[in-house]
């Protein structure tokens, strides 16, 4: 099997890995923190991760574009279940909770700028 890379943003982290290799398991070679909770079942869609650029994944099994819906059109893929063929650029949502708790200090830091 061939292998290939895949980079990770915003980590700026890169991993080779061999060809049929999954984003989850990529992100976990590259120490990238990519949220799952169902075993790489495709049943919590923790796991999504937008590509700007599919054609370094295999095409979407059956499962993986139902559970996805329109946002499969918009470039989202479930890291579980998107098996790596090519070359790929993988953008990573920040987590939730670390998202509410960065606006939160954002909020405090401003509020503390007017006294």
């Amino acid at each position: 099997m061939n292998a290939t890379e895949v980079h990770f943003w915003p980590d700026n982290k890169k991993v080779t890995v061999r060809s049929g290799t999954t984003l989850l398991d990529a992100g976990r070679k590259a120490k990238v923190n990519i949220r799952t909770r169902c075993g790489a079942k495709a049943a919590c869609l923790m796991c999504k991760v937008k590509v700007t650029d599919s054609s370094g994944l295999a095409p979407m099994n059956i499962n993986e574009r139902l559970k996805l819906g329109s946002q499969a059109d918009e470039g989202y893929r479930l890291a579980c279940q998107a098996k790596v063929i090519g070359p790929v650029q993988v953008t990573v949502p920040e987590d939730p909770l670390k998202a509410a708790i960065r606006a939160q200090l954002a909020r405090q830091h401003d509020d503390d700028d007017l006294f």
